[in-house]
């Protein structure tokens, strides 16, 4: 029997996909697990040097993009076939001491954008008659924590637009459907390791196990691996009934 995480069995040749955030972490590995399952892949990020090296290293192409900068997206017409919203960044601080502009600039790159990339991609998938738009929001799109106004609500709102563009796509074959993973050990986990010792009260080295790791009941890191394979398989034509569902990707945190 064919083995679904070796790549062979997800097949998406002739698919052009683009990934934001894709120059590290999550991204990265969906831009690679795209990639090999045969898409073409534009990787966008506005570390460019990350962005070209990870492009490189799958044969994509980098988009160097601001996503906070919402007028460099207006306008644009998209032609892909896939569409991974990932790109995001943290903030964690008390409501009373958050900045307004980190606010604004976090539902900016987390929310606007991803509406502005679906607004420029839906046509053409509309009209192809094919699309799958994954959006990736968090275990914090469906619950809430302290410390983290910022993105919480906009991990929350990006299920909601993912839901409206899974309602408005349907008749056009084009899904949309959203990915909640805990905590995968990444660089935008890992720096904010100081920042929620400093907001809970305890030792750098308490964060994992009183923090990160305290919902769930598989008590382990998600890996950038098992996130990339769900994506993966929402944009193949098996996933053609899957649209405006929420995955929850969290070794059970949910179930408490």
């Amino acid at each position: 029997m064919e083995n679904p995480t070796t790549g062979a069995a997800l097949d998406l040749s002739g698919r052009r996909a683009l990934v934001t955030g894709a120059a590290s972490g999550i991204g990265r590995a969906i831009a690679g697990r795209l990639a090999t399952a045969g898409a073409r892949v534009v990787l966008a990020d506005v570390n460019g040097e990350g962005a070209e090296q990870a492009a490189a290293e799958i044969g994509g192409e980098p988009w160097v993009v601001d996503l906070a900068d919402g007028e460099a997206l207006v306008g644009l017409d998209l032609d892909v076939d896939v569409l991974v919203n990932n790109a995001g960044f943290q903030h964690v601080a008390p409501i009373t001491e958050f900045p307004p502009e980190v606010f604004a600039a976090m539902h900016r790159v987390m929310v606007q954008a991803p509406f502005l990339l679906a607004r420029a991609c839906l046509p053409g998938m509309y009209a192809s008659g094919f699309g799958r738009v994954v959006n990736i929001s968090s275990h914090l799109g469906i619950r809430a924590a302290a410390y983290k106004v910022a993105y919480v609500s906009a991990k929350h709102a990006l299920i909601g637009l993912s839901e409206v563009i899974a309602l408005e796509g349907a008749p056009y074959g084009v899904t949309s459907n959203a990915i909640c993973p805990s905590y995968v050990w990444t660089p935008l986990v890992e720096n904010q390791v100081a920042g929620q010792a400093k907001a809970h009260g305890i030792s750098e080295g308490e964060v994992a196990d009183k923090v990160f790791l305290a919902s769930p009941a598989i008590k382990r890191f998600a890996t950038v691996e098992e996130v990339a394979e769900l994506v993966a398989f929402l944009c193949t034509p098996a996933a053609s009934f899957i649209t405006a569902a929420t995955y929850t990707l969290d070794g059970g945190a949910a179930a408490r």
